[in-house]
């Protein structure tokens, strides 16, 4: 059977595989269009196999936020190129929908669930590696669910998809003051809410560090302790949201904006593409 330069475009729109790649699948498919799909695929995911050790440090944030409800995702590719493209980004929405109806956390459970289509997500995912001809990986996920969320996603790049992404969750609805504390999250980059979410054995550490680093500064002993104390203070502030000066206003702490919008976070996710 036969096949016309039309047929090879049109197949390349299906499976995002080459030019060549498509030709020579036509060709031993004898022009049978479905034949070639199936062709491109069987030798799409044998090759998923040799992508195995490839590094993923490309790829996007997607995430949605609806009333109670926010998930958040992070899927990796190789290069920027992949990332950008209509097919990567179709399988970043599909995955999202799907976590949104699932709202399964643990990463690897969600990769064992199914999706509509029958397929489990790891095999749709490895169904990407064999059409797109890159590496892909689904990173991470964030589901907050029970009160309201806000949602920040911001391009560090306008030729990309967006990079960074955050998840907060509120006790009481404050729009504007969410998306700012989103926004201010996205920027400072805090790694708990509170002091108190902060694990004693990073306190314990930072502690050690600022009495040797006080020592080897020659500080007199009399004074270490009160300087430790210091530095343990500026820790707390630097990776407790609450404690940090207000990205929009710095005489203000974050808390002080969540009292004067009557709410309060009790949860948040930031992810950054390949951090």
């Amino acid at each position: 059977m036969a096949y016309t330069a039309d047929d090879v475009k049109r197949l390349r729109e299906a499976t995002a595989a080459g030019m060549l790649d498509c030709k020579k699948a036509l060709d031993e498919a004898d022009g049978d269009f479905q034949k070639a799909i199936d062709i491109i695929r069987v030798k799409g995911l044998k090759g998923v196999t040799k992508r195995e050790g490839r590094t993923t440090s490309n790829g996007l944030v997607i995430a949605k936020a609806e009333g109670n409800l926010g998930v958040m995702l992070e899927l990796n590719c190789e290069t920027d190129f992949v990332a950008k493209g209509d097919r990567f980004q179709e399988l970043a929405d599909e995955l999202l929908n799907h976590l949104a109806q699932a709202k399964i956390a643990d990463l690897a459970k969600f990769l064992e669930s199914t999706l509509p289509s029958g397929l489990t997500v790891q095999a749709r995912i490895d169904e990407g590696n064999a059409t797109l001809g890159e590496k892909i990986e689904l990173r991470r996920i964030a589901v907050l669910d029970g009160s309201p969320v806000a949602l920040y996603l911001h391009r560090t790049n306008p030729d990309l998809p967006p990079q960074v992404g955050v998840l907060v969750q509120m006790s009481a609805p404050a729009p504007e003051a969410g998306k700012d504390i989103a926004q201010h999250i996205a920027a400072f980059a805090p790694q708990y809410v509170n002091r108190e979410a902060i694990p004693a054995d990073a306190i314990a550490s930072e502690r050690h560090i600022a009495e040797e680093t006080a020592r080897n500064e020659g500080k007199p002993d009399a004074a270490i302790a009160k300087i430790v104390e210091g530095r343990i203070t500026g820790f707390v502030k630097e990776v407790s949201l609450l404690e940090q000066a207000f990205a929009k206003d710095a005489k203000k702490t974050v808390q002080q904006v969540l009292d004067e919008a009557k709410t309060a976070v009790s949860a948040f996710h930031r992810f950054r593409v390949g951090q």
